[in-house]
């Protein structure tokens, strides 16, 4: 492979996720859980407004890790660990830093930040697309 990443080459992917896209969400996964879906259920549990699909949020890692090891790559190991509940409208900054690269695998550390506080953390290994 060439054109590796080198250590330290990070990515960040910003997007907003918006009341919409949890509605495309609910209806790719079918999960209904009252705290994604419920506004008022949502508030009455605590929350500023309904809860971003974790997997939705962990998801935007993918799009940083995708642009970083580019199209020969595909993710191998992915492990996040989830901080706390994000509302839906939270600005999301979803990064991956390189922390090794050779041509067997490309691993990441992987970070979420909501207004510069960490939420979500986590590792990722990308390996050769025919691997």
């Amino acid at each position: 492979m060439t054109d590796l990443p080198a250590k330290g080459d990070a990515i960040t992917f910003r997007k907003t996720m918006t009341v919409a896209e949890q509605g495309f969400f609910t209806g790719i996964t079918g999960n209904m859980t009252k705290t994604h879906v419920d506004r008022a259920h949502a508030k009455d549990a605590g929350l500023a407004d309904m809860s971003v699909f974790e997997l939705a949020a962990a998801g935007l890692l993918t799009t940083a890790l995708g642009r970083l090891a580019g199209p020969a790559w595909r993710i191998g190991d992915f492990s996040v660990a989830f901080g706390r509940a994000l509302p839906v409208g939270s600005s999301i900054a979803a990064t991956a830093t390189v922390t090794e690269a050779s041509s067997e695998a490309i691993v990441c550390d992987l970070s979420i930040a909501v207004e510069g506080d960490e939420v979500i953390t986590g590792t990722a290994r990308m390996v050769p697309l025919g691997a």
